[in-house]
């Protein structure tokens, strides 16, 4: 702030001493000693976690390592592919390591600009909205396209992002059983006025894919808006991997928006909301976790932009990855093993239990497997499984050794 001149000259504190009006009204006696007590009630979530058998940790992996993985999202292989990794580093030496501030101040690029007109060309949408990430674009859609009065038809087995949107809006929300579009029409049949329905396009925990044409025939009947989220579609299904609304002929409809992560087939990092001009525009004006978060990266955007233009030109990458999907399962069940029938890139493993299933990841990362684990409070059914995660760049001789590693280590039931 500057100094009016007339007015007498501000103190100045030393330089290593903070003003004292940064320290709060002078009480006269310092601080009484922390006691701890205030976070003791950590200590006892921490003895019900290990009870439960679902405590979590941390494990960074190292740049070089040698398990086989089957644990990520890299879909198509392409987090680590030559061209995506120099547009990462193209994008990082062009526009700086960050975006400096949040889409409506400094935050938006050329570069973010084209990467949304390339992805919602290719997905067959109107407009496209770059965000930081998948979680976001959720956020963002769910909230910002629902207000006081709205009601949300929520698929029971939607994923957290979703199930957060739903909490955070001031609308109604009404979870319906899973996959069941007699459930959100008589849902929406009972409600007068404006209704979302929200959904996973492919839901993550089983890689089973939603009626998308039923559900949008549902929300019809009501003038409902369907919103989508095509995080495990985009990269493996439709024509070329342009996403499940584009197999489902829904991409680009007037009353239906999808969302899409950067993270997964792409191979980099954010997300975006994708449909009609008017709903993006809106978004742009009033979502939060559009308006008050940082930008994407440069790298992030520069990496998925490389991934998106390679997807074009090399189209077999989607089918592949299906075909490794099914290859697996076929495998596993053909053993005796439970897993649930592959509609994209996931193979869902059933577990007799938590503890079972922690050491069953375990003994195939000690036979140099990397495998997902889910446990409840991941899962909604709560069922713990293995949750295997198909690449395209697999080999034959691989998705052999992955197979023959799990049924070697799966617990007895």
């Amino acid at each position: 702030m500057l100094q009016d001149p007339a007015a007498p000259p501000l103190p100045h504190a030393a330089p290593d001493v903070p003003p004292a009006a940064a320290l709060g009204p002078a009480s006269g006696a310092a601080p009484r000693p922390a006691s701890g007590v205030a976070f003791d009630w950590v200590d006892t979530a921490r003895a019900e976690r290990h009870r439960a058998g679902l405590v979590r940790a941390l494990r960074p992996r190292p740049a070089d390592s040698p398990l086989l993985d089957l644990a990520g999202n890299d879909y198509l292989g392409l987090a680590r592919h030559p061209e995506v990794i120099r547009g990462a580093a193209e994008a990082a030496g062009r526009w700086g390591a960050g975006a400096t501030g949040s889409r409506l101040v400094t935050g938006s690029t050329e570069l973010h600009a084209q990467l949304e007109r390339e992805l919602a060309e290719f997905c067959g949408f109107e407009a496209a909205l770059v965000l930081s990430s998948g979680y976001t674009a959720n956020l963002a859609a769910v909230t910002a396209l629902t207000a006081a009065g709205t009601l949300i038809v929520s698929d029971a087995g939607n994923h957290a992002s979703l199930i957060d949107g739903c909490r955070l809006s001031r609308a109604r929300t009404q979870v319906v059983p899973h996959a069941d579009p007699e459930a959100v029409r008589s849902a929406l049949a009972a409600h007068d006025g404006r209704a979302l329905t929200v959904t996973d396009a492919v839901f993550s925990v089983d890689g089973d894919a939603a009626p998308l044409p039923a559900l949008a025939d549902a929300c019809r009947t009501r003038d409902a808006a369907l919103l989508v989220d095509d995080a495990h579609g985009l990269g493996v299904l439709g024509d070329g991997g342009r996403g499940a609304l584009r197999a489902a002929g829904l991409a680009g409809d007037a009353d239906v928006v999808a969302t899409v992560t950067l993270s997964k087939s792409l191979g980099a990092q954010g997300g975006a909301v994708l449909g009609p001009a008017r709903v993006v525009e809106h978004l742009v004006n009033t979502a939060r976790s559009f308006i008050f978060d940082t930008g994407l990266a440069p790298a992030a955007a520069g990496g998925a932009l490389t991934a998106l233009r390679l997807l074009r030109r090399e189209p077999q990458r989607p089918a592949r990855v299906r075909q490794v999907a099914r290859e697996l399962h076929a495998r596993l069940t053909a053993a005796g093993l439970t897993a649930v029938r592959p509609d994209a890139a996931v193979v869902s493993v059933r577990a007799p239990s938590p503890e079972a299933a922690v050491r069953w990841a375990a003994d195939c990362r000690a036979a140099g497997l990397a495998v997902g684990c889910f446990r409840p409070p991941s899962v909604p059914d709560g069922v713990s499984r293995l949750r295997l995660t198909a690449r395209a760049d697999l080999t034959d001789a691989q998705i052999a050794t992955a197979a023959d590693t799990i049924l070697a280590t799966a617990p007895v039931a």
